[in-house]
């Protein structure tokens, strides 16, 4: 295996681009929150319509599940007029100017708020549908599983992927924001923290830890799944591995089995060559660099519905009834570290690999 530090250096920066991305990310932010405060608004006056909490009715595994929508409606609204506002006002070169404690006020606000709509929001059933898309994919044409695609592919499913959507345009808002106004170079942030722990040759140490911390999670969770398709009754009692081999679920948890296998190959992409440069056998692609962000948002979109998710599973009193743990639930536990660490691993991933910035290096 070869040690992240002697990959070959990155090449030289690119010319500069249009920084469209940085100078509309505020509009497009305030946009999002104008829209689903409207919806808000029309939930909380219609009564009808609102996706979380006791309306969701696969939201039993949620950290919003006892929210009614006579809260939690009225409450999305404000939010998401609020956050309207502050985007607005963080967008674009024209963005105000804040010091001091105000600064700090409203930065926080907006990190609190895409905190919530990134893993507070989200839930298991992003994740879960997430492993199943393949297997679902695949198996459409030929009627199997034999499931009803109305029931996975519901109403609050996608409202909790537009919530998502939305932390990510919010985080990306203040952060543009904190680097604009702090003086700081808006494509690579130079001079918003020391150089300590950016640079690529500490990216390369900790985030080879991170990297491998990443990948061994969900291996564990696999290891179970795969176990029932031996028929070996790990984690689980003999009558019920008998029951899931009558119903076809023990293709299920091999499927996911198979999707956390690939993801775990995939991460350890992050301190390999061939994770930044395409191997031999990928024909027409022999050689050619890995796109960074090819291997960066994967990695952050996953890492945010994990911990999403292991955040919900840690709200349900099934997990904690006497008897509950066993080799199948508490890999599940580590899924907040799972996230943590993937979102760390890719980091260290984009920090290595950018190079010099082409806007701000001498």
């Amino acid at each position: 295996m070869a040690h992240p530090t002697t990959l070959p250096p990155p090449l030289s920066p690119a010319p500069p681009r249009r920084r469209w991305w940085t100078d509309r990310v505020g509009y497009l932010a305030a946009g999002w929150a104008s829209l689903y405060g409207v919806l808000a608004l029309v939930w909380t006056i219609s009564g009808s319509g609102y996706p979380y909490g006791t309306a969701d009715p696969h939201g039993a595994v949620s950290l919003l599940r006892f929210l009614p929508p006579g809260v939690g409606a009225p409450v999305l609204a404000v939010l998401s007029i609020t956050v309207a506002v502050a985007a607005l006002a963080m967008a674009g070169p024209q963005a105000v100017r804040l010091r001091g404690v105000a600064r700090v006020l409203l930065s926080t606000y907006c990190a609190m708020v895409a905190v919530i709509l990134l893993v507070v929001v989200p839930d298991v059933q992003v994740l879960t549908t997430t492993g199943y898309a393949p297997l679902l994919i695949v198996g459409a044409p030929f009627g199997w599983p034999p499931v009803d695609y109305a029931d996975v592919f519901t109403w609050a499913l996608a409202n909790k992927v537009f919530a998502m959507v939305g932390g990510v345009l919010l985080a990306r808002t203040a952060l543009v924001w904190l680097f604009r106004t702090g003086g700081w170079c808006l494509s690579c942030g130079r001079g918003a923290a020391g150089r300590s722990w950016t640079s690529a040759e500490s990216a390369a140490r900790w985030g080879r830890w991170a990297t491998y911390v990443a990948a061994a999670i969900p291996l564990l969770y696999a290891v179970s799944r795969l176990a029932w398709l031996a028929n070996i009754p790990l984690g689980i009692s003999a009558d019920f591995l008998r029951e899931m081999w009558d119903n076809g679920m023990v293709w299920a948890g091999s499927g996911l089995a198979a999707f956390a296998v690939v993801g775990a190959v995939l991460t350890l992409g992050l301190v390999q060559r061939w994770g930044e440069r395409f191997p031999r056998w990928m024909i027409g692609l022999s050689g050619r660099r890995v796109p960074i962000m090819l291997a960066v948002a994967p990695a952050t979109l996953v890492a945010i519905a994990v911990t999403a998710a292991g955040l919900s599973l840690y709200s349900s009193p099934e997990l904690w009834r006497p008897g509950a743990l066993s080799f199948t639930t508490v890999p599940m536990l580590l899924w907040p570290l799972w996230g943590i660490a993937l979102g760390a691993a890719a980091l260290a991933y984009h920090l290595r690999r950018r190079g010099a910035c082409a806007h701000c290096a001498p």
